[in-house]
């Protein structure tokens, strides 16, 4: 295999010379400049001539912008694995994803033992070097849970805790000679690295035939290792000659990342401008002409996991680099939501709208389920599934001021509420967005918005003014008031049901501090504190908005209410006088109020979520809290058939907007009811809500888990106006996996 089809890249191997340190760092600085796509230095720990050289690389790593950096090669005896696992997760996570780990079994023993470390044998090297490389991806995979135990006599962890993970996939490549090195890195490398200056004619064939066969042996794809080579100082003739030569050894060789070991700016130069260019459209041309496939290599057990029903060859290639499947390193950490455990075959993490296009257009052509996700919260909106395709719209983060006067803010559909607070509360505006800085803007502004400044500034969705997003059939669109009013009117409040909204403009309020009071009350009388609370929060000013939250009891303590309070504006008089009041609807447990920036009520958080939520959610909007439904709420709480129940305050602002402005009609009532619970309880507490049904006057889309909420999330009127929409804009039910809006064909 002449050409292993790897994308051609340009590094250099500069000189850690401590006498002139700062030179050493503009020597690499200057290979940025010169279009060098990677900076490599040696590692010599006993030499007190040469800098250290992981200091080196991090200094590096941190005065440029775009070369990745590794050791060429690192020490392996003087770097203690375990160390070097954790150094490199950390230096790949600050450098955002620009470490590689170049590992060198061992060389010059006697001043290695000079510098303390065990004295080894070429074999013993070779296999400490094996079980250094599982300490460490070992420690580097945090999709498996529990402490590591690997390695083996020479080097071991024995119930280290794994983590932190890189921020990419970290390559580890070995600098390799002999035979039982070679095969090491067929079976365990992900790149071999050796320098042309110890290479005799004919041995990168040779090499290459035995990390082939060590590949294959072990159930790899050769084209799994990236085959590198150290380059001597540039040949005579030229830049056409310099091209000849790489040329061949990319071509009859595999080499494709040539590796120039020169201190001098003008050959770093030449080399990065002119022969890197040139030497990139040469080997394109023969590919070209040879059908040599390019591309990402998937390893063998990653293959093995894939999903039936996902064509995984047809993946567009604009989605290059997006896509997760299971097996590949992070799947963890995208397979579940919040509340859902879920196993998809593809998760695409879309970077811009056109790639959501693209997900979009390919996932038509699959016979298995769609979900999208953006903060990943949704209790009610599946955004996750087994064997299907997620779009994952994390990446669409942006938060933009357009216009200060306006209090116009365009956001993207994968940012989080905190971050977005955090980015307006500077400039003294708000957007009231649920109670958790954790929740994505997305799954909000298309079913609602009941947050923490509902009854002073109404949902989130009152105030979107123009939404971009993606139909079924791949196409983007922009809406507002005058562009496709109806599908604007329905993307606020039925957004999942007719694309996949990637931003949205929203009209924040002018706000500097609040004040924020959370009350823990005894509950064990919860239906009067349920009453009195809530008929103080009717009488109170449309500052003033709470979110009662009741837990039942466990162990010894009784059930508890924890009444989270914010009264929009900094006039501390008038807040005091409405919070104290709701100080005696029942024993108070303990007791804060502050003043501060809503950024600080709602505080930027991104947590890994692993579907660990419950596992059955009802919701419910009512008119008041009447003694009855108080009763009917405490029940559930004292038969301990819920984990959590939530009573939201949602009338003000939020019952100002007509029925029939946007999707979303419930404007009549006062408060959003919220239940959750697992196992064996679901069915009952599915039967106690029933019952409950002469309260309930309509449900929100993201709080309720039963089959036929559709009508009440909809009513009629609201209903036969949406299906219209639908059936225009996703006639083939792309978009129906969660809540299937248009009737049966």
């Amino acid at each position: 295999m002449p050409d292993y089809g790897h994308d051609i890249v340009l590094g250099t191997f500069l000189t850690p010379d401590a006498a002139h340190p700062h030179a050493v760092v503009e020597r690499a600085r200057a290979s940025e400049r010169h279009g060098i796509d990677l900076v490599t230095f040696q590692d010599h720990p006993y030499q007190p001539g040469f800098l250290d050289t992981w200091t080196l690389l991090t200094w590096v790593a941190a005065v440029t912008e775009r070369v990745h950096v590794a050791g060429n090669v690192l020490n392996v005896p003087l770097r203690q694995p375990a160390v070097l696992a954790r150094a490199t997760a950390s230096l790949d996570l600050l450098s955002g994803g620009r470490a590689a780990l170049g590992l060198g079994a061992g060389a010059f023993w006697d001043a290695i033992a000079a510098m303390g470390a065990p004295r080894l044998t070429p074999g013993e090297a070779v296999t400490a070097l094996e079980q250094a490389i599982d300490v460490i991806r070992g420690l580097w995979d945090t999709d498996e849970r529990g402490v590591l135990r690997a390695g083996g006599e020479l080097h071991h962890v024995d119930g280290a805790k794994r983590g932190p993970a890189p921020a990419h996939d970290v390559p580890i490549w070995l600098g390799a000679y002999k035979p039982r090195m070679l095969s090491l890195t067929g079976r365990k490398a992900d790149g071999w690295l050796p320098s042309a200056g110890y290479l005799q004619p004919g041995q990168l064939a040779q090499g290459n035939t035995r990390i082939d066969e060590a590949a294959a042996g072990a159930g790899r794809d050769p084209r799994e290792i990236r085959r590198m080579l150290n380059l001597g100082p540039a040949p005579t003739g030229g830049v056409e000659a310099w091209v000849d030569q790489l040329l061949e050894l990319a071509l009859e060789d595999g080499i494709a990342t040539f590796v120039l070991g020169s201190d001098d700016e003008h050959s770093i130069a030449v080399f990065g401008e002119e022969v890197g260019p040139a030497l990139r459209e040469a080997v394109a041309a023969e590919r070209a002409s040879s059908g040599v496939a390019t591309g990402q290599v998937r390893p063998a057990a990653v293959l093995a996991r894939r999903a039936p029903g996902i064509d995984y060859d047809a993946i567009p290639a604009s989605l290059a680099g997006t896509v997760v499947e299971p097996g590949d390193r992070g799947y963890a950490k995208v397979r579940s939501t919040y509340v859902w455990p879920g196993s998809p075959g593809l998760v695409v993490q879309a970077r811009t709208a056109d790639d959501v296009t693209d997900a979009v257009r390919f996932a038509r052509t699959q016979h298995v389920p769609l979900a999208v996700r953006s903060g990943g919260h949704g209790i009610a909106g599946r955004s996750t599934n087994d064997g299907g395709i997620v779009i994952d719209l994390g990446a669409l983060d942006q938060v933009e001021v357009l216009d200060r006067d306006r209090r116009l803010v365009r956001i993207g559909a994968g940012a989080h509420w905190g971050d977005v607070a955090a980015v307006l509360s500077p400039q003294h505006l708000a957007i009231s967005s649920g109670d958790y800085g954790d929740v994505g803007v997305g799954g909000i502004v298309v079913a609602g918005g009941q947050g923490l400044l509902g009854r002073s500034y109404g949902l989130t969705l009152d105030h979107v003014v123009a939404a971009e997003l993606v139909l079924a059939d791949g196409s983007q669109v922009r809406v507002d008031a005058e562009h496709d009013p109806e599908l604007f009117w329905a993307v606020r409040g039925a957004g999942a049901a007719v694309g996949i909204v990637t931003s949205v403009e929203i009209e924040a309020m002018e706000l500097g501090d609040v004040v924020l009071a959370v009350f823990a009350f005894d509950a064990s009388d919860a239906a009067t504190l349920v009453h009195d609370w809530a008929a103080l929060v009717e009488r109170s000013p449309r500052e003033l908005t709470s979110f009662l939250t009741l837990v039942p009891a466990r162990g010894g303590t009784p059930p508890v209410g924890q009444a989270m309070t914010v009264w929009a504006g900094d006039d501390t008089d008038a807040a005091i006088a409405a919070l104290e009041p709701f100080l005696q609807v029942a024993p108070v447990l303990q007791q804060q109020a502050s003043l501060l920036p809503y950024s600080a009520v709602l505080p930027a958080s991104h947590s890994v979520h692993d579907g660990q939520g419950p596992a059955n959610a009802r919701g419910g909007l009512v008119e008041h809290i009447t003694p009855a439904l108080a009763d009917d709420l405490a029940g559930l709480l004292d038969a301990g058939l819920v984990q959590m129940l939530q009573v939201r305050a949602v009338g003000g602002a939020v019952n100002d907007v007509p029925v029939d402005a946007t999707a979303y009609a419930h404007r009549t009532q006062a408060f959003s009811l919220l239940a959750a619970t697992s196992g064996s309880r679901r069915a009952t507490l599915d039967e106690r809500w029933e019952q409950m049904g002469e309260h309930v006057t309509g449900v929100y889309r993201s709080f309720d888990l039963a089959d036929d909420r559709l009508e009440r999330v909809y009513p009629p009127a609201t209903l036969g106006r949406l299906r219209a929409v639908v059936d225009r804009v996703d006639p083939d039910g792309v978009f129906a996996s969660d809540l299937p809006v248009a009737l049966p064909r």
